[in-house]
């Protein structure tokens, strides 16, 4: 089958979580045999940004790292969809993806008789924090909306925005995500995510920096868009910054910390909750333990307390963390278990299990034919998670 895909950027993942994931499932897509042909703009500002802190040849450094992967570059207002979209059997779209070019995408399938399946691929807030922004996306041609957690599905739903939504987790791509040898000696805690928006600074201060300083902790953090204050404040608290690092790399730095944290953004923990973000999956692949800010895992992904320890409060944290740098043996038992649960569920090759059956849900007389290789009982499993709308058409959500 032919897969085109339209993206923010797979060169550059700069700020850009949505390049960690959809690296993986284009590699395991064209690991089986798929032709996948990638899409992303000339001008996208996670590559800007990228190229102005690091140099052009930070952006290959990612291809080297994923052969598979091969982006084509182009210009919004002069790309042919007619050759970007030829012989396509599935088209994904991105959220980040222009409206005006999710808009063409949207005629260009309606013109051509449905024979491509066409779903619009959403992983991040705005749809509950900026509804006046998706609601310039116009999908009334579209089968389907791919959601990275239930209540981003349930939006879709109740405002009848789709004609159907799909859950479609994010989860690790554990060709790159797995254990390294450990070097744990190197320091105590890591963390691992962009500072942004203060979307999360406070919560960081309580789960994060006061813990680490409070504990006398070797504490590490890398990331983008930290501002001179964020970086004074990390400088306070005894937390050295290490500055951007390519996500490929983040294996390796696991391996030389005892442990790590996740501090859900506030948009996710209160507004999406059930969203744990692609982090989290990939800190339990690479067999670090792992300790989280309070977030609702109400979709059962994981065991919270057995796969990782969640904390209420900082004072919490601080004592889950001093027992995970002090005992060897509880370390080693919780990464088993986070792992474990990642392995048995949670990578690309189950999140492509589950685009398959989210295509045979899909499926009529005359349609795209999807190959039967996929295991049936997964894909089945995948296929209850459709919700069909009443409505044919796009009731667009005003803010």
């Amino acid at each position: 089958m032919r897969f085109v895909i339209f993206v923010h950027s797979l060169l550059s993942d700069w700020n850009n979580g949505n390049a960690h994931f959809l690296r993986g499932i284009v590699t395991e897509l064209a690991e089986r045999g798929h032709d996948v042909r990638v899409h992303e703009p000339r001008d996208a500002w996670s590559v800007e940004n990228l190229v102005r802190d690091h140099g052009e040849h930070a952006l290959y450094a990612a291809m080297r790292a994923y052969p598979r992967v091969h982006p084509r570059r182009y210009d919004l207002q002069t790309i042919d969809l007619e050759q970007a979209l030829e012989g396509a059997d599935v088209v994904i779209v991105h959220d980040w993806t222009d409206p005006m070019l999710v808009a063409r995408i949207g005629t260009h399938r309606r013109s051509r008789a449905r024979k491509y399946k066409l779903f619009f691929y959403d992983t991040h807030h705005r749809s509950v924090t900026g509804p006046a922004m998706m609601s310039r996306c116009e999908l009334s041609a579209y089968d389907g909306v791919l959601a990275f957690g239930r209540a981003l599905q349930d939006v879709y739903v109740r405002g009848g925005w789709a004609r159907r939504a799909f859950v479609w987790h994010e989860a690790a791509d554990t060709r790159m995500f797995h254990p390294r040898a450990s070097r744990t000696d190197e320091g105590d805690v890591v963390w691992i995510g962009n500072w942004g928006d203060e979307e999360r600074s406070r919560e960081l201060a309580e789960f994060f920096l006061g813990p680490a300083r409070d504990l006398g902790l070797a504490a590490q953090a890398y990331g983008v868009r930290y501002p001179m204050r964020a970086r004074e404040d990390l400088d306070a608290h005894g937390v050295a910054y290490g500055g951007y690092m390519p996500n490929f790399l983040a294996p390796e730095a696991f391996a030389r910390f005892k442990m790590t944290v996740h501090v859900a953004r506030r948009a996710f923990a209160s507004a999406l909750p059930g969203i744990p973000t692609i982090r989290v999956f990939e800190t339990l692949a690479c067999g670090i333990p792992l300790a989280t800010s309070p977030w609702d895992d109400c979709e059962g992904l994981f065991s919270p307390g057995t796969d990782f320890l969640v904390a209420r409060d900082g004072a919490e944290m601080a004592t889950k963390m001093r027992m995970l740098t002090s005992d060897q043996s509880a370390r080693r038992a919780l990464a088993a278990r986070g792992l474990a649960t990642i392995r048995s569920r949670h990578t690309c090759a189950h999140r492509a299990d589950e685009l398959f059956g989210f295509l045979r849900a899909l499926e009529s007389p005359g349609g795209v034919k999807v190959p039967r290789h996929v295991d049936d009982e997964r894909s089945a499993g995948a296929a209850h998670l459709d919700v069909g709308l009443e409505r044919g058409g796009l009731d667009v959500v005003e803010e």
